[in-house]
């Protein structure tokens, strides 16, 4: 089994953070890992939010398997987050899994362009706590026979599709961002942007990124490799 040395203690306690916060929203989670030199991406899709999630994770050395100077495979987030030694700053890549259908189309890795009017962290996480009230009110608002799954959607739908002040990031997107540990108290508006690539807009912030993708639809949804 291929064990990967982590930078340090904090890059080992920020990943399994972060894949403990994926198995809260989907117990049998899969993560993608692509790792190439010192660098190592680990993607993820928390299915209340439909977005793509990803964690850098800085190695100590340059990753290495044999005659293999690359890793990209889907593993059990599960698996991942138990081979996690936080003193020991390493992890075992877990077997390969059958990956999700979200797992086959990744964001690119360049041509990322920044992209105006994305508001301060502090009325990032206003605005969240707004439509988290919001959807909270309108629901408890439903009378007992109209509070199905498919009322319930409606309002999430509406609530969450909203875009982000003048931009084309959906609210969904920042309210990922926050619940995964992206969007943390002290960021600075220095600390965070918004990017475009094509079809793909990133809101990127120091500890994670958070990407969500055009459909044929014309609003925005996910499909991840």
């Amino acid at each position: 089994m291929t064990e990967l040395h982590l930078a340090d203690e904090t890059e080992a306690a920020d990943l399994a953070a972060f894949l403990s916060r994926l198995l809260h929203y989907d117990r049998g989670a899969a993560v993608r890992l692509q790792a190439a030199g010192t660098a190592l991406a680990v993607f993820g899709r928390p299915p209340s939010f439909e977005v793509l999630a990803v964690r850098a994770v800085r190695l100590a050395k340059p990753y290495e398997d044999g005659l293999d100077v690359t890793l990209d495979m889907t593993v059990s987030a599960g698996e991942l987050l138990e081979s996690v030694d936080e003193r020991a700053a390493t992890a075992a890549v877990p077997g390969a899994v059958t990956g999700p259908p979200w797992a086959g189309v990744l964001p690119p890795r360049a041509g990322w362009r920044p992209e105006p009017g994305l508001p301060a962290p502090d009325a990032l996480r206003a605005t969240v706590a707004a439509v988290v009230a919001e959807f909270r009110s309108r629901t408890e608002e439903l009378a007992p026979g109209e509070r199905t799954r498919a009322e319930l959607d409606r309002i999430g739908r509406d609530i969450w599709s909203r875009r982000i002040g003048d931009t084309r990031l959906p609210v969904r997107a920042v309210h990922a961002a926050q619940s995964l540990g992206f969007l943390r108290p002290g960021t600075g508006p220095g600390d965070i942007g918004l990017f475009s690539s094509g079809a793909w807009l990133r809101l990127r912030t120091p500890y994670g990124s958070v990407a969500v993708r055009r459909s044929g639809l014309g609003d925005f949804g996910l499909s991840v490799r």
